[in-house]
């Protein structure tokens, strides 16, 4: 199924980029025509077509489209721009130069875009290795509390059991329970990060229904935090939606556990989706205190890190909205937060939805 799911997006990833290419040729050769029948100027002509190959190249992936348009401008040029006009010749000297030059511009620009496009690639890798370190370094120094103060908990009941009294080792027992939850939700933020380790591991995005997602987290929620009250809100139809169905869950979880455990007094977390313009939208709020305000453009973006200064705390989840943030970016969405009128917090992100087809 895997297999079927990726050969269609290739499938619709080259008929698009073949769409893309022959419309902006087109487009240039109706320009030329215009320009040429009207204003009786063709020495912009090569230009138009070596812009319109350039536009080929931002626009597709890799070197192809630009070269095969490369190749259409040149013959297109000289068939109906070129005498003897709606023919093709390169038996004249000034039509083979003329070719010549027009190949080597128009390659040389389909290269230094397609290398720029590159640039800009690596550029962001880099941003999401640095992203990626920052959060690996607070995690390394967070990790160690929860694991003394386990050790230190458990050690204390073990060596003093027949000392304590049932009330100090029910308080001793609470603890090592929180710490150890805690440090479950940070070993899964650990997984998460660690999938998406520099781009080494390729994130496969498969068809998932919507419904199921939400009922796995509602699932894991109501057995952490069973006080907790959760609305949902969807739309009857079915929503199927590209993705890696675990990363998408971590981010739903990471978001209503910052929700609980930052918003500090939050009882209500509303969670609606709903699809606009072929994506599906995820918006969860909370009756909480809300995002403090110097850290509400930073919370998700993994800024606010750093070895010796971290947000990431029993009672917070910097670090999971910041995975959050990896997640959805990785998956070609969008995540942003901001506080609500009145109270509270709400965090949405959007994931984009295809036509998918399902192998019997």
């Amino acid at each position: 199924m895997n297999d079927g799911y990726s050969e269609v997006r290739k499938i619709k990833k080259n008929i698009k980029n073949i769409g893309i290419m022959m419309i902006t040729l087109v487009l240039a050769f109706v320009l030329c025509l215009v320009i040429d029948n009207f204003f009786y100027n063709r020495s912009l002509i090569p230009a138009i077509f070596v812009l319109a190959v350039y536009i080929i190249s931002v626009l597709t992936e890799g070197y192809t489209y630009g070269a095969i348009a490369s190749l259409i401008s040149v013959l297109a040029v000289n068939f109906a721009f070129t005498f003897p006009f709606f023919k093709f010749d390169f038996t004249i000297h000034e039509n083979v130069v003329s070719a010549v030059i027009m190949i080597i511009v128009t390659l040389v620009t389909g290269t230094l875009t397609t290398k720029l496009k590159q640039q800009e690639a690596i550029k962001a890798e880099s941003e999401k290795e640095r992203m990626r370190a920052n959060l690996l370094r607070a995690v390394s120094h967070d990790l160690r509390t929860p694991l003394t103060s386990i050790y230190g908990s458990s050690s204390t009941i073990i060596d003093n059991y027949e000392l304590l009294s049932d009330e100090r080792k029910l308080q001793l027992l609470d603890g090592i329970k929180n710490d150890s939850d805690w440090l479950a939700r940070m070993v899964e933020n650990l997984l998460s990060i660690t999938k998406l380790d520099g781009g080494k591991t390729r994130l496969v995005k498969t068809p998932v229904a919507v419904e199921e997602l939400v009922d796995s987290v509602l699932q894991k929620i109501s057995r952490r935090h069973p006080a907790i009250k959760i609305n949902i809100d969807m739309p009857d139809e079915l929503l199927i939606v590209p993705m890696d169905a675990m990363l998408i869950e971590q981010v739903m979880i990471n978001i209503i556990n910052n929700s609980i455990f930052h918003g500090e007094c939050t009882t209500t977390i509303n969670l609606r989706i709903f699809s606009e313009n072929n994506k599906c939208i995820f918006e969860i709020t909370d009756d909480g205190k809300g995002i403090a305000a110097d850290k509400l453009k930073s919370i998700l973006s993994g800024a606010h890190l750093t070895a010796e200064n971290t947000l990431e705390t029993k009672n917070s989840s910097g670090i999971g909205l910041s995975v959050c943030n990896t997640i959805v970016r990785a998956h070609g969405g969008e995540i942003l937060a901001e506080n609500i009128k009145g109270g509270g917090a709400m965090l949405r992100f959007t994931l984009d939805m295809e036509e998918t087809v399902i192998e019997q």
